[in-house]
């Protein structure tokens, strides 16, 4: 069987007496994408259905750990107690201490502004150099002295400490407050 070409049609001619048949191409139709879901006719399907009815509200899916009702966590979604709204205002300097291997750091901070008070540390270059140890008693007493002291040039006469979850306040952590307290500052809110 061979294949002849004349002008631009394409005609099969198998060697017999018969006149050639013309072959004719079906039209491609190119997909608009490449994916197999074009490969399927456009289909639109209308619905006509209310999933809510017209006087209710839709509705929403609580957590299980929420606490509130529906209505209430509707109205206030994220609202703080009333310590934490206050607590701010009414212990408005936070002492944070820090015992590292080396040294001991201790800073007053307010709450609102987030503004250092007063700051020592056993790092500092006029304590360095003469305290025998860094992170000894002693050097935890004259941290709470140095604390006391800057605080009330400050005009802080109270403030309070927060102790991380399973901290207890003893042993060197006790030492500062106790000196910070037989120097004249009042701790709010003892822990």
């Amino acid at each position: 069987m061979a294949v002849c070409s004349f002008s631009s049609s394409i005609r099969l001619y198998n060697g017999s007496s018969s006149p050639a048949v013309p072959l004719v191409k079906p039209p491609v139709i190119k997909p608009f994408s490449l994916s197999w879901t074009s490969s399927f006719p456009p289909l639109s399907i209308s619905t006509n259905l209310r999933l809510i009815a017209p006087n209710r509200q839709p509705f929403v899916v609580q957590a299980a750990w929420t606490r509130r009702s529906r209505g209430e966590a509707a109205k206030k979604p994220n609202r703080k107690s009333w310590k934490q709204r206050t607590d701010m205002y009414m212990r408005p300097f936070l002492l944070n201490v820090f015992f590292s291997k080396r040294f001991v750091h201790a800073k007053v901070m307010h709450r609102g502004t987030s503004k250092v008070i007063s700051v020592a540390s056993t790092n500092s270059k006029e304590l360095r150099n003469t305290l025998p140890s860094l992170i000894d008693n002693d050097a935890c007493r004259t941290i709470g002295e140095l604390i006391a002291e800057r605080s009330k040039e400050a005009d802080v006469f109270a403030m309070a400490y927060e102790p991380k979850k399973n901290e207890r306040v003893e042993g060197k952590l006790g030492i500062v407050i106790d000196t910070i307290k037989a120097n004249g500052i009042i701790f709010v809110d003892d822990y």
